[in-house]
């Protein structure tokens, strides 16, 4: 079973060295040296973002809605992304270290904010004590089998790495999952985070480690932990074989997020940055295809796995959303509301809510803007009004997608006793929709996204009547 608190729930991705940069309680902020907040990110620069910072600004997701935080790789390492781990058991000193992260959870758990961490057992840093002690002692370490090494001395230095390594970069060898030593160091890992308080593992690049039972162990060392444990993987395709309910609760839903971009962004979606990224080429969608598009997304897990599935729009290994989309803001808008209104749980990666911008790595890892001035209102009210929308109405968490209409850009589908109506055309939309028994009486129905100044749909004759949709925007009818 999926935990039930992840069915729904609003997930809010940080990367903790460029969210907020804090010292402990009572004592100075860090000072670095770090690259200027405001300065472009760069490949090897740190920007002093910690964990610390990360609580302090806990009321600012608490008050957006955020139920469950997903934080980037946060151990030691000498990477500012943290994907080459160093140690497995200390959080960063540079993040505050251990005592930080309690400090994360502590005041996260008492908001009702869950908390999980990127988990990247892959593969390893150089500067892991298994692989420094193989360079070091050659193939006479004890440790010489922790990896899969093809000659001696190891060329991790330069040139070609004569050892696996992912994608062939010699600063992340991978690990040899194979040797048991290995797995019962990682599946250790996994249970001590879970035990010191973390809610779950957001799993990095687990179809690269091709072996489907150490998953099935890692479950079972996880949930034997907290049985309540939320395990997504990165995995970027469907995922039948993940979901089956012996592995992961939920897969990052970038199936989703490809169709979501291809119907909000239409014609001013950027498809030569899509297709360079890792979301590979994406096309515009009329309501119909988008509708089947997720209609068979939906169609292939079990309804519990449907609501847990992480869904997204863009990630750190994405493009920004305002970058995808050439700037047109109202299609982000729209990208943002159809997120929150469909089945699963809806992840918003820092920023975009406030309209930060950034192409491809680094430039979509800008420190998150704090000053008020310069963030986009109308974004970041309508992310609050969704999440709010969410706690009002559980069927927006549990009811399954029921198409309406979709004809063009205008889509209409049903959760629960909910219709949702979406136009994503630069044209007003008239709403006259049938609702095939929907709402079997006649009457009226309210907006309540108010965004039609209260305006009421009149229901009759087996159809909505209602006031016309402005271009790119959603209305959520509720029979009254």
């Amino acid at each position: 079973m999926t935990p039930l608190w992840s069915r729904g729930a609003f997930f809010y991705q940080v990367f903790p060295d460029r969210f907020f940069r804090s010292g402990p309680p009572g004592l100075p902020t860090p000072t670095g040296p770090f690259e200027p907040w405001e300065a472009p990110p760069s490949l090897r620069g740190f920007k002093g973002g910690t964990l610390w910072g990360v609580a302090d600004k806990l009321p600012y997701l608490a008050d957006l809605g955020v139920e469950a935080l997903y934080l980037n790789p946060v151990f030691t390492s000498t990477a500012n992304h943290r994907y080459h781990t160093v140690d497995y058991f200390q959080v960063d000193p540079v993040l505050g270290g251990n005592p930080a992260l309690r400090h994360l959870l502590e005041r996260a758990h008492s908001l009702g904010i869950r908390v999980i961490l990127d988990g990247v057992f892959n593969h390893s840093g150089r500067g892991f004590f298994a692989f420094q002690h193989l360079l070091e002692n050659g193939e006479k370490s004890p440790y010489r089998d922790w990896y899969r090494v093809h000659g001696f001395p190891l060329n991790a230095y330069g040139g070609a790495p004569n050892y696996e390594a992912w994608w062939g970069n010699p600063e992340l060898p991978k690990f040899n999952h194979q040797n048991p030593q290995v797995r019962a160091y990682l599946l250790e890992v996994a249970e001590h985070w879970v035990r010191f308080g973390i809610d779950g593992w957001r799993l990095d690049v687990p179809n690269e480690i091709g072996d489907l039972e150490f998953w099935r162990a890692f479950r079972r060392r996880v949930k034997m932990a907290n049985p309540e444990a939320y395990l997504v993987g990165e995995i970027w395709e469907e995922a039948q074989e993940w979901l089956q309910g012996d592995i992961f609760d939920a897969t990052m839903n970038y199936p989703l997020a490809r169709a979501l971009l291809g119907f909000a962004g239409g014609e001013d979606l950027d498809r030569n940055l899509a297709a360079q990224s890792g979301l590979g080429p994406l096309e515009p969608l009329q309501a119909l295809a988008f509708s089947h598009r997720l209609e068979r997304l939906f169609g292939l897990y079990r309804e519990e796995v449907v609501q847990s599935q992480l869904n997204l729009l863009t990630s750190h290994d994405t493009p920004r959303l305002l970058a995808l989309l050439r700037g047109h803001r109202a299609r982000a808008r729209l990208a943002l509301s159809l997120l929150f209104l469909l089945p699963g749980s809806p992840m918003v990666y820092y920023g975009e809510e406030i309209g930060m911008e950034g192409g491809h790595d680094p430039e979509n890892r800008a420190g998150m803007v704090w000053e008020e001035g310069r963030w986009d209102r109308d974004l970041w009210e309508r992310v609050r009004r969704m999440a709010r929308l969410r706690k009002e109405f559980p069927e927006l968490r549990t009811a399954p997608y029921t198409r309406v209409y979709a004809v063009d850009g205008h889509l209409a589908f049903a959760r629960g006793r909910l219709l949702l109506v979406a136009n994503a055309t630069p044209e007003p939309f008239p709403q006259d929709l049938p609702l095939h028994g929907l709402w079997p009486r006649g009457g009226e129905a309210g907006d309540l996204l108010d965004l039609l100044s209260g305006a009421r749909a009149r229901v009759e004759g087996g159809r909505l009547k209602g006031p016309p949709l402005p271009p790119f925007e959603v209305a959520v009818w509720r029979e009254v």
